[in-house]
């Protein structure tokens, strides 16, 4: 079973392991919205996302990172 786009905590987990030298602050949301549809395990309408959810992962990577 593959990622969904509530799956915040678990997507951000697997950007924070891809992209271990960026820093998620200043990651802006079209390219959050890319890297997330490129996991492997990412199982979702690409379509299906809005800035609330990007945020949630956004904020959830953030402390992932700490």
């Amino acid at each position: 079973m593959g990622l969904k786009w509530t799956d915040s905590r678990e997507i951000a987990i697997e950007l924070a392991e891809r992209y271990p030298d960026v820093d998620p602050q200043y990651v802006n949301f079209p390219d959050l919205h890319q890297w997330i549809c490129q996991l492997d395990e990412f199982d979702d309408d690409p379509q299906h996302s809005g800035e609330k959810i990007l945020e949630a992962i956004q904020m959830m990577w953030m402390e992932e990172a700490e």
